[in-house]
């Protein structure tokens, strides 16, 4: 690590969480990620460093970059996180149920292309069968 054991240039922050630099300027900009700013340099903390970590664990679950920043400014309430807790249980139970209705939706897609996919080869193979007794 560079200058303190705790801070991280952006290199390091891509090379450790496999971002690209215009995505960590990007959270910045939204408010999400907080470097400390020297001249052209950003030192990004342990804290932002956990802020990112959160960030991309709520985007691979499906949550938008407005309630992961609302989330994650519920942190410094002072109740010991039980606001950020409990409003992050009710995102994800109602994720979740968005995710497992998708799953269905694509579970009866998947059987239907199936089965398109079963008659397209009983067609093909007769219309073989055909061409070949001809």
């Amino acid at each position: 690590m560079t200058k303190t054991e705790d801070l991280m240039t952006i290199r390091e922050m891509c090379d450790s969480f496999d971002v690209t630099p215009r995505t960590l300027r990007f959270y910045e900009a939204k408010e999400l990620l907080f470097p400390i700013r020297e001249g052209q340099r950003r030192w990004f903390t342990k804290r932002d460093r956990a802020r990112l970590k959160l960030i991309l664990r709520g985007k691979r679950f499906g949550f938008s970059l407005e309630d992961i920043r609302q989330l994650l400014d519920l942190y410094d309430m002072g109740d010991q996180q039980a606001t950020q807790l409990k409003r992050t249980y009710d995102l994800a139970q109602k994720r979740l149920a968005e995710m497992e209705a998708q799953r269905d939706e694509l579970t009866v897609a998947i059987d239907e292309l199936k089965q398109q996919i079963a008659w397209g080869d009983q067609i093909l193979s007769a219309m073989r069968q055909k061409a070949a007794a001809e």
